[in-house]
């Protein structure tokens, strides 16, 4: 008899801590036999007032103790909120509701640190308890735990919806962050090379706000740096930077690429901004470019690129990553039954199913862990 499916609710916030990306799937199957159907999804932006309070606990020294244990409940009552939306907006009951994985709010990740550590916000227990149903969060603790960097963990999910037998796929979210999973032919969980290249929107994001002050907070469809000529000077600079060359497993954050980083570049000045922010979006093409080009080219082809996250809809970096792996295609995770915006949220709903099975979810491969682990703590709901 066919199993029939779970309804699963997946939440997600990125580095960009824009909103809550809420993704109620139809799940069936765990491992290589897992199936999933997005039914409703939906982005929920943050209240410029939790915005601020987000990147207040996320940024030191103002990041204190006290602001960031506010921040934990105030976004554990918008996870579960947006939890209640999605159901509501795909007229299902909360009780037909097996299952919530919530991501949560990265807020700090230091992964080459000794010891390694990282902190997600967004209690799950106000979750369970708000919505009655039994959440799955803080997945990436028990993957560093286990010697891994906790990220990127969407790439166990990549190998479950996304390998193919005869095609070599790069399977590309351009988050805050971007990283990729390269899924050779035929590969078994060993084979998959996955890690963060470096910045995604979180870069450009922040220049926006800091050349605006606050007016505007990312560069819509890219229209500012298609007015902008690149800094050849700059850009060969930044493709210098340390992060670049270093060996994968590797993950990086807004410790990295975030609004210090920015404000060095504006410092350093000498540029319009138009011409910045054209820079600056040919640097995060180039960089994962670059990180094609040196970790996995030599493992083998890649015959096409699928593509997610929000630095989809900017459309001078989609122009400039298909003009790079041009003749390979670079097509949207939508042409595969993925909506590109719902993809991380999919992918946490599928990792908490995963919980629920006793299996891990992580490739040690991806994140450098000793082994496979189950990830995630379980807060049971009514």
């Amino acid at each position: 008899m066919r199993q029939k499916p779970e309804l699963v609710i997946g939440l997600m916030s990125g580095t960009s801590y824009d909103g809550i990306a809420a993704a109620l799937v139809a799940v069936r199957g765990a491992g290589l036999a897992t199936r999933a159907e997005l039914r409703a999804f939906e982005t929920y932006p943050y209240p410029p007032a939790v915005r601020r309070l987000v990147a207040a606990a996320s940024a030191p020294p103002t990041g204190t103790v006290d602001l960031v244990c506010r921040a934990n409940f105030v976004l554990g009552e918008r996870f579960a909120e947006a939890a209640v939306r999605i159901a509501r907006r795909a007229r299902v009951a909360l009780g037909r509701v097996a299952l919530i994985g919530s991501h949560g709010q990265t807020i700090h990740h230091l992964p080459a640190a000794s010891p390694p550590s990282t902190l997600q916000i967004g209690e799950p227990a106000v979750i369970a308890e708000r919505t009655g149903v039994t959440t799955v969060a803080d997945f990436r603790p028990r993957d560093v735990a286990a010697g891994g960097q906790g990220a990127p963990l969407v790439p166990y999910v990549d190998y479950l919806l996304l390998r193919h037998r005869t095609r070599g796929r790069l399977v590309l979210n351009i988050g805050g962050i971007a990283n990729f999973t390269h899924l050779p032919p035929a590969c078994r969980p060993s084979d998959v090379l996955a890690f963060d290249t470096g910045p995604g929107n979180m870069l450009l994001d922040a220049l926006v706000g800091l050349l605006t002050r606050g007016r505007r907070t990312f560069d819509r469809d890219g229209a500012l740096a298609a007015r902008g000529a690149v800094s050849q000077p700059l850009l060969r600079r930044l493709l210098r930077h340390p992060y670049l060359r270093r060996e994968p497993p590797k993950s990086t954050g807004r410790e990295t690429f975030g609004v210090p980083f920015a404000e060095r570049l504006l410092r350093a000045g000498g540029l319009a901004p138009e011409d910045l922010l054209a820079t600056v979006t040919a640097f995060t093409a180039a960089s994962i470019a670059d990180a094609h080009r040196r970790f996995v080219a030599p493992r083998g082809r890649v015959d096409e690129v699928i593509a997610s996250g929000g630095g989809c809809h900017n459309r001078t970096l989609m122009r400039r990553l298909a003009e790079t792996f041009a003749p390979v295609p670079v097509r949207l995770s939508d042409d595969f039954g993925i909506p590109a915006d719902a993809k991380e949220a999919m992918a946490f709903a599928i990792l908490a199913h995963e919980t629920m099975a006793g299996r891990p979810g992580n490739l040690p491969s991806a994140t450098g862990a000793a082994r496979p682990v189950v990830l995630g703590k379980i807060v049971p709901g009514r």
